[in-house]
């Protein structure tokens, strides 16, 4: 109903102009919100930077490659915590990734629908224990058996091949590479398995009937319809796996043996860049000794982001096929 006066378009107009109002506040409030995330990261960039230049004028650019850690001489490398942290990392992709892909699969093709559930949830409730949990896991129960048993066979067995005897030698200490790597499969599995179930479930089912009606086999669908069709998101689940093992910490402490140097064997004891940061930070008593664990910090950084550049980059190459 029209006031007496009042033109028919008046409430348009207004209405309209309201409109493009809340539009142009919701647009500036996102562009915010996407510009405090650029803000963030920038702040964290420089702030490790500038505290870690005391190590880069003192060391320059040896302190990557660099493998003695010495804070009696301030002496600093960070060659020993990258190795450690490259190589738990990788041991955590290769146990950790098909354990979760044939999780996955399981539950998506497989499992009967009472069970599915159940497995579920259970699965996922790994991901909400706390590290340190792992940690005094991995130290109390995993280590004696990798001790007494795991490390034992594997020196009395692959340490005698040509080749792999390099990897499995030396003394069974129970905690190490190994150790630390399979406590991080455990602990990034429930990632990687939830990203894949969620990836497999987007296959459409006339897709999958297809392949069935056709004459193939579980085996020949999921290898050949499902896993292609949802490599993208397989790429990120796996990405975001070793995110999470990258960036551990206190799990990786309690197993790993902290051992500032470089062994060629996987049952040798190392050390991580989060590792070192956690155990000697509160020890630091020079400047340059804080600096090297700061300068640690920022090495981690830009492993991380090389680990995004590289995720983007593969997921950018799936697009294309």
């Amino acid at each position: 109903m029209l006031i007496e006066g009042q033109s028919p378009l008046s409430d348009g107009g207004a209405g309209a102009k309201s409109q493009r109002i809340q539009d142009i506040i919701f647009i500036k409030t996102t562009w915010l919100c996407a510009m405090l995330v650029m803000v963030v990261l920038l702040g964290v960039f420089l702030s490790l930077f500038i505290d870690s230049m005391p190590t880069w004028r003192e060391f320059g650019l040896s302190f990557i490659w660099n493998e003695r850690w010495s804070p009696a001489k301030d002496i600093y490398g960070a060659a020993a915590p990258i190795f450690g942290t490259l190589v738990t990392s990788v041991i955590a992709l290769v146990i950790g990734v098909p354990i979760s892909f044939g999780i996955a699969i399981f539950l998506n093709e497989i499992c009967p629908m009472p069970l599915r559930r159940p497995i579920g949830v259970a699965i996922e409730l790994l991901a909400g224990i706390p590290s340190i949990i792992y940690g005094l896991w991995g130290f109390f129960v995993l280590a004696p058996i990798m001790q007494t048993t795991v490390q034992p066979f594997l020196l009395d067995t692959l340490g005698h091949v040509p080749g792999l005897d390099i990897l499995f030698s030396g003394a069974p200490y129970g905690i190490g590479l190994l150790t630390a790597g399979i406590v991080l499969a455990i602990m990034i599995l429930p990632f990687i398995t939830s990203i894949t179930r969620d990836v497999f479930s987007t296959v459409p089912v006339l897709l999958r009937e297809s392949a069935y009606g056709m004459g193939m086999t579980t085996w020949e669908v999921v290898f050949n319809i499902i896993i292609p069709y949802t490599r993208r998101g397989l790429i990120g689940g796996i990405m975001l796996g070793l995110g999470r093992a990258l960036g551990e910490t206190m799990a990786v402490t309690f197993v790993i043996g902290n051992s500032h140097r470089i062994a060629a064997s996987l049952l040798a004891p190392a050390t991580t860049i989060s590792a070192s940061i956690a155990n000697e930070f509160s020890e630091a008593t020079s400047d340059l000794y804080s600096s090297s664990l700061i300068a640690l910090g920022l090495i981690l950084f830009f492993i991380t982001f090389g680990v995004l550049a590289i995720a983007k980059w593969l997921i950018g190459r799936s697009e294309t096929y």
